[in-house]
């Protein structure tokens, strides 16, 4: 036995050393909020106590519906300090969901923005019984967070927490069906933040800008990344394409994780407005496709190029590095430190490179397994040959023979036309091209001679194109299998808060429609 036995703190007891060693440094922006290392450390851990002495046990399970703003990070990091597991929600999503979700995981505490509360209360008596109710502002009938704090130790509770203790669970949808809470663990949580922290080269001086909801697991890694680190966060309580630009001028921020529409919006309010951008160190983009053309006008704007993430919150991470972007702009690179990947086909053999075949990963990044669903864990399990576990991602993919992904499209997304595959992101990347096309998204309809039929859905940059002029356009540049029916223009695509497009409810719409 060593004499010296080596130690693995976790991110409670990592980020209350920043508090000690970095205690001067700036933690937090947000808003009016200001807060050094060791205030912000301070206030997680008075809440951290404050929910413990509310008879809240480690491994409780809180539901966190908030907005963006300092408030929502002590909620956050105070449940995480506390060993209770945070489970937030995305606000704009539907009652039904929101029940489905918090009922799912079995919350025993329930913290809200003030906004927010009325809308969570109606919602309370189809919640678990005797929840512990929690806003950020004042009422009768909540407890609010300065009140469970005050008074409490600014010490970090002394629990026992070990690496499969649970952090938190992300739910990646709330649209339809049954909900499928993705459990992330303290060592799993600690060591995804190392590794991707690598990979979008985070220090210790970073200056990490916020401008998408904290409850989604882009901002979970720049959070991470930026607290690992012993960095600074800047958050915004909404995107807006200006104010991010005279953020990263005055901040001088160095880091941000965004999704490729928002990246678009930034390129044309910088095109009105020049600002000074030279503060950029590292950019990441994730959530959807970022195209070539969208990519090339990044590293024409911003020094630092960007950084392309694929990935799932269930553990499979690809980065494709800027200085690997030149000549391969559709790729997403190679995986995450640690991670494996493999493609395997429809018989479940490996593909060899160039054949497309659906992404499986493996590394100490994956996820334990969904939350109570053991029918989903089934279904994302692919066992080799050798016997060894890999996580299928339902995305449909081909490594080149450099070993560089290219995303072709998500498997539940492609389009079978007379016994062919078509995948939309192929021809979403041609319409794209177009001058006059600001948004598109490409689905199947229904066809009497061909099962299913491609057609996309346009949004225009203005009236001067014409459906039928796209579609001629388009169909001179895509394969004979590809030939889209019909470009249908709508006012705008459907999206989430992270950018996806929602392209179920565009095939509930649209699909229907039956064509020759």
């Amino acid at each position: 036995m060593s004499e010296f036995p080596s130690q693995s703190p976790l991110l409670p007891e990592i980020l209350a050393l920043h508090a000690k060693w970095r205690s001067e440094r700036l933690a937090v922006l947000a808003g009016d909020s200001r807060k050094t290392w060791q205030e912000f450390v301070a206030d997680n851990h008075r809440f951290a106590h404050g929910l413990l002495s509310a008879e809240l046990k480690p491994g409780d399970r809180v539901g966190v519906f908030m907005s963006n703003g300092y408030p929502m990070l002590t909620a956050l990091f105070g449940t995480l300090a506390a060993g209770t597991v945070s489970v937030p929600l995305n606000t704009s999503v539907s009652d039904d969901a929101i029940v489905a979700m918090l009922g799912d995981a079995g919350i025993r505490a329930l913290i809200v923005s003030d906004e927010h509360r009325a809308r969570l209360a109606a919602l309370l008596p189809r919640l678990p019984a005797g929840i512990l109710c929690i806003s950020d502002g004042e009422s009768p009938e909540w407890h609010s967070m300065d009140w469970l704090s005050k008074d409490q130790p600014e010490t970090l509770p002394n629990i026992r927490l070990n690496h499969d203790s649970p952090l938190n669970i992300i739910y990646s949808s709330g649209t339809t069906g049954l909900p499928k809470g993705i459990l992330h663990t303290h060592g799993g949580r600690r060591d995804w933040a190392y590794d991707l922290a690598i990979a979008l080269r985070y220090h210790g001086a970073a200056r990490t800008l916020l401008t998408i909801g904290l409850y989604s697991n882009i901002s979970w890694v720049a959070m991470l990344c930026t607290l690992l680190a012993g960095g600074s966060l800047v958050v915004h309580s909404r995107f807006e394409a200006l104010s991010f630009l005279d953020t990263v001028e005055s901040e001088a921020i160095t880091h941000t994780a965004m999704v490729p529409i928002q990246f678009q919006r930034v390129l044309e309010a910088q095109a009105d407005s020049p600002h000074d951008l030279s503060s950029m160190h590292a950019m990441m983009s994730c959530g959807s496709p970022l195209h070539e053309g969208l990519k090339r006008s990044l590293f024409d704007t911003f020094s630092c190029g960007i950084i392309e993430l694929y990935g799932l919150t269930e553990g499979i991470i690809t980065t494709l590095d800027p200085e690997d972007a030149q000549g391969r702009w559709s790729s997403v690179g190679k995986p995450l430190l640690g991670t494996d990947i493999l493609i395997v086909g429809d018989d479940d053999r490996p593909c060899p490179p160039g054949q497309a075949g659906e992404i499986v990963s493996r590394g100490r990044i994956t996820m334990p397994g969904y939350w109570q669903r053991e029918d989903a864990n089934a279904a994302a399990r692919y066992v080799d040959d050798e016997g060894q576990v890999w996580l299928r991602s339902g995305d449909i993919g081909h490594l080149d023979h450099q070993g560089f992904l290219f995303i072709v499209d998500r498997k539940k997304d492609m389009i079978l036309s007379g016994g062919q595959n078509i995948y939309p992101q192929d021809i979403e990347a041609i319409l794209v091209t177009h001058p006059d096309v600001e948004d598109v998204a490409v689905i199947g309809a229904s066809s009497e001679r061909w099962g299913e039929t491609p057609i996309a859905l346009v949004v225009p940059r203005d009236e001067s194109v014409t459906m039928e002029a796209l579609l001629d356009w388009a169909n001179q540049r895509l394969g004979k299998q590809q030939r889209l029916t019909a470009c249908l223009q709508i006012e705008e695509l459907p999206r989430n808060p992270n950018g996806k497009i929602l392209k179920r409810e565009l095939r509930i719409q649209y699909g229907d429609k039956r064509y020759a």
